[in-house]
């Protein structure tokens, strides 16, 4: 009879993440409620036609951009609480005048204000997350972060086409859907506001690491910090520069492709049905909640840069099994073949899983703590540039490939993200 292995104990992530992340689920909920029909809502159900519906994904990609090159800075001078509220708020009012919105003054205008607190949140939302939880458990909530904001962004979808299914006035019911979503993101600027360090204990530990800090630059051991590094300064590191390029292709080959090409894949090039590959997304989503705490101890045992590079590793595998249900195709048991598509979700959900608890992590040491809040921005450019190139990548492999062919192209794109992520295997022992 062998002994029972002994495990770890499991870091508790605290109150305070707790409810960071209840009121990041609400906020995501209201972000699912209308994300999928905003160009269908002004161009068709407002009348104000495709120009205007364009002008609100410009204006709110510019805003987005210039908010994150500002408010990275602003973090890093101010602490990220102050940024991550005003973001909020800004989301808040940005949704919430698409209500009322008849013009299109008035739609470019929440174009602006949503831009502008999704560069402010993202270039913030790291460092508040950070400074809820222990540094132990770094990894562990960053990897919920992920599930609840997929899982809020699914309930919300399920709950506006539940309001929307055999409405009299489509135009009518998404008026009050932005404006829920508006109100859901109220709750979010208290919790930010909410969970700043406060307590004695926790000012009497700040002060002592930043008197240690001085004390060390006095004896001559290290540097003035001065004013902190700038975004040049951090791209200018390789390991920095590599991360912000892996976060770029992560979103362009792996979380725009399970999104956007994979479903269309599946319905137009394998003849699967809309009702199987609703059960392939959800399969997905639900893999994401199932595996986290089987996962959990295994992925911090490993250091961040495995984990990191493993990533695009079970995605290739995620897209060989996609590949093998092409290869069988409608011949195949049908057990055999959406088998190997329900195995694509799961190893799928695997992969997002390991990139969510070590990316950031990594950003968070490599950063260095004078520079969150401009890394956080590097990251969230990145990931702007992804989500933009991505889809139309996708959508042009599934017009001019077979099942086959777009299936081998999606493992050859998560492969190139492997070769990016390998490049910074060892720092972890090196930092």
């Amino acid at each position: 009879m062998t002994a029972p292995r002994a495990t770890a104990p499991r870091t508790p992530l605290g109150r305070r993440f707790g409810l960071l992340m209840g009121a990041l689920l609400l906020s995501s909920l209201g972000n699912g409620l209308c994300f999928p029909f905003t160009s269908i809502y002004i161009s068709q159900l407002l009348g104000l036609g495709g120009r205007a519906a364009g002008g609100y994904f410009i204006a709110m990609a510019a805003a987005s951009f210039a908010a994150a090159l500002a408010g990275g800075p602003l973090a890093d001078r101010g602490g990220p609480h102050r940024v991550g509220a005003l973001g909020a708020a800004a989301l808040a009012a940005g949704y919430a005048l698409l209500a009322p919105a008849d013009a299109v003054p008035l739609v470019l205008a929440s174009g602006v204000c949503v831009g502008v607190g999704f560069g402010l949140f993202y270039a913030s939302i790291v460092g508040v997350v950070d400074t809820a939880v222990p540094e132990s458990g770094r990894r562990a909530a960053f990897a919920i972060r992920h599930i609840v904001n997929n899982a809020g962004i699914g309930l919300g979808s399920v709950a506006a086409g539940l309001a929307l299914h055999g409405a009299d006035t489509p135009a009518g019911t998404l008026r009050w859907l932005y404006l829920a979503n508006g109100l859901a993101a109220l709750p979010l600027i208290a919790v930010i506001l909410g969970v700043r360090p406060r307590t004695g204990a926790e000012a009497t530990e700040a002060k002592e690491a930043k008197e240690a800090k001085e004390a060390k630059e006095r004896s001559g051991d290290a540097q003035p910090s001065g004013p902190g590094p700038t975004y040049r300064s951090l791209l200018r590191a390789r390991p920095m520069a590599l991360l912000i390029l892996a976060q770029a292709l992560f979103a362009i080959v792996g979380f725009t492709q399970i999104e956007v090409t994979v479903p269309l894949l599946l319905h137009d090039r394998m003849a699967v049905t809309l009702g199987w590959v609703s059960v392939v997304v959800a399969a997905n989503s639900f893999a994401l909640i199932a595996l986290q705490p089987l996962l959990r101890g295994r992925l911090e045992r490993l250091p961040e840069t495995v984990v990191l590079a493993g990533g695009p590793v079970l995605w290739a595998v995620a897209f060989g099994c996609g590949l093998g249900a092409a290869l069988a195709g409608g011949a195949a048991p049908a057990a055999v073949r959406y088998g190997l598509l329900l195995a694509f979700a799961v190893l799928f959900a695997a992969g997002e899983l390991m990139y969510s608890s070590a990316f950031y992590p990594l950003l968070l040491r490599w950063s260095g703590e004078e520079a969150v809040g401009r890394a956080s921005a590097l990251a969230s450019l990145a990931w702007n540039l992804g989500t933009a190139s991505g889809p139309p990548l996708g959508l042009f492999i599934v017009a001019h490939a077979s099942a086959t062919g777009s299936w081998l192209a999606l493992a050859l794109g998560a492969a190139a993200a492997f070769t990016v992520t390998a490049a910074l295997y060892g720092r972890t022992a090196s930092t």
